[in-house]
């Protein structure tokens, strides 16, 4: 099969368990929760996605008609010889396009893989990392992994969600381009760890300090 990319880019992880480690971000196109046309945002299932998975011409975005050729230029992004590193796959929803062929090209170039998914389809066999964040009012079938992150506040119970098997939970504020509203979800994400101490609080360090 091809793959619609985004963009392609090297980073630090900047939420959840991992934040701070270096990776490469591979961004697909697409998702399944909405559209990304701004038009259509309000009717969505998702409507506090923070970024742009609607075309393909970010860095290095295009069709790739290749698992090899797309692990290969992934490759070209790393700022050391050092191996493995970690590949992000995200979107967008990645697990539309990310298959067991493009897995396997990825650790034939040295990665170790990694997925953020919102939890509709189920993850293929061999990555390395699976984070789970799901929406509320999505059916979601991939109900373990590594890391379960839920952007609060929405809909969910949360005494269900401990019992399932995730080694990390995290809780992160939703954004928001008002700063009073902003900063309520933050408040109110940090009383809700207070009274729930098993979760976790994820940041979005990558925008606190301006990275990618």
């Amino acid at each position: 099969m091809s793959y619609r990319v985004q963009e392609i880019f090297a980073t630090l992880q900047g939420e959840g368990a991992q934040a701070g480690t270096p990776a490469i971000f591979l961004r697909f196109s697409g998702c399944n929760l909405w559209s990304g046309r701004e038009e259509d945002r309000s009717n969505a299932t998702c409507t506090f996605c923070d970024t742009e998975f609607a075309s393909a011409d970010g860095e290095d975005g295009g069709v790739y008609d290749s698992p090899r050729f797309l692990a290969a230029q992934v490759a070209t992004h790393r700022t050391t010889d050092s191996s493995p590193g970690w590949v992000v796959c995200t979107g967008g929803e990645p697990l539309l396009q990310l298959d067991e062929p493009l897995i396997e090209a990825l650790k034939a170039e040295g990665f170790r893989v990694a997925v953020e998914t919102n939890g509709t389809l189920p993850a293929p066999p061999g990555l390395d990392w699976i984070c789970v964040s799901p929406k509320a009012g999505a059916r979601w079938v991939q109900k373990s992994g590594d890391e379960l992150k839920i952007v609060w506040p929405q809909s969910f119970d949360l005494d269900s969600l401990e019992s399932l098997p995730f080694t990390h939970r995290y809780l992160q504020a939703q954004d928001s381009p008002q700063t009073s509203l902003r900063e309520h979800y933050l408040r109110d994400t940090i009383r809700t760890i207070l009274e729930r101490p098993r979760w976790r609080l994820s940041v979005q360090v990558h925008k606190l300090i301006g990275m990618p």
